[in-house]
């Protein structure tokens, strides 16, 4: 069913409103569209690359697939609220570890009643929180090593983007303005948040003073709502410029660069357009498997590369720092 839902919003509420980037929101949003089987319009090469590690690390059957199904409700304690506008995904897995055992049986409860039926995963973490709440966050930091890590200077870039479209929005036309252009299904208007959504209900009646809100690259068409007393409530909606995200991106000539960094690091870079193994850029690039690790190495040391554990290979990708150097390179 269809609800329309009011947020009301007091000074003190508009003065506690404000932006985070949360990992464990793109965890899970992104499990959840992995988990569903679709072939996503936008994050179809993402999807393409990472399902195969997931099923051979069996991620794709383990607590995560039981917390987070493919549609309905996702237990709220996989989400505490940030207690900044950048938290880190350990400052995240921190908050999950302290959950009460109360807060978790209340949200298992609730994802029992919305799924109709509970996994043994599930039952176990019920029965013994305090004692199963540590392998759901290695299970969630395998996850991230798998899934995001690599691929996450890309996605933060787009986010951050967001962020700052959003501020100036604020600077240039208030609060309201924000509201009016964040999604088609929000609403502003006399000092009320309306949102159209289905299922669950929110208002100040369940939820505590302020307004997270959450750019994802992951969400969907629609926003997605975590309300928990008697933290603030949480919007979580899809950010812009997430249709470009996986789009190749365009490359100057590499001669001035490859004149610092040499010309077999230089390619390697290139190369990286999508996170790869050391086999993987040998074959790609004819350089030796040694010669490749040991460009990798110096790479990392500078900053320029990052290297993540995917089962018995290491998956290595460009950072922030050699996405800006490859794009400021003269023509």
């Amino acid at each position: 069913m269809v609800v329309l839902q009011e947020l009301a919003f007091s000074a003190s509420d508009l003065a506690q409103t404000r932006f985070a980037v949360s990992p464990m929101w793109e965890v899970g949003t992104s499990f959840r569209l992995l988990s569903s089987g679709s072939a996503h319009p936008v994050h179809r090469a993402w999807a393409e690359q990472v399902r195969p590690r997931l099923a051979a690390a069996g991620l794709d059957r383990g607590w995560l697939a039981e917390l987070i199904p493919p549609s309905g409700y996702v237990a709220d304690f996989l989400n505490p609220a940030p207690a900044g506008p950048s938290p880190t995904l350990a400052g995240e897995l921190a908050g999950i570890l302290a959950a009460p055992a109360a807060r978790v049986r209340h949200d298992l409860d609730r994802l029992g009643r919305d799924q109709g039926r509970e996994g043994p995963r599930a039952r176990s973490l019920y029965a013994d929180p305090e004692a199963r709440l540590p392998r759901v966050v290695e299970e969630i930091e395998s996850y991230w090593e798998l899934a995001l890590a690599p691929y996450w200077a890309r996605i933060r870039a787009v986010l951050d983007a967001d962020l700052f479209h959003r501020a100036r929005q604020v600077a240039e036309y208030g609060t309201g303005g924000l509201f009016k252009d964040l999604h088609p299904s929000l609403s502003w208007d006399a000092d009320e948040l309306r949102l159209i959504r289905r299922r669950w209900a929110m208002s100040r009646r369940t939820a505590g003073a302020g307004l997270l809100l959450i750019p994802s690259a992951f969400t969907g068409p629609g926003v997605l709502t975590r309300v928990s007393l008697p933290e603030p409530p949480q919007l979580a909606y899809p950010a812009r410029g997430v249709g470009t995200l996986w789009e190749p991106r365009p490359v100057a000539r590499t001669d001035a660069v490859a004149a610092v960094l040499g010309r077999s690091r230089t390619v390697l870079l290139t190369e990286l357009e999508s996170p790869a193994s050391t086999t993987e850029l040998a074959h790609r690039t004819g350089l030796s498997a040694a010669g490749v690790s040991q460009h990798l190495t110096a790479l990392r040391a500078a900053g320029l590369v990052t290297a993540h554990r995917a089962g018995r290979s290491v998956l290595y990708a460009r950072t922030a720092i050699a996405e800006s150097l490859l794009a400021a390179a003269p023509p």
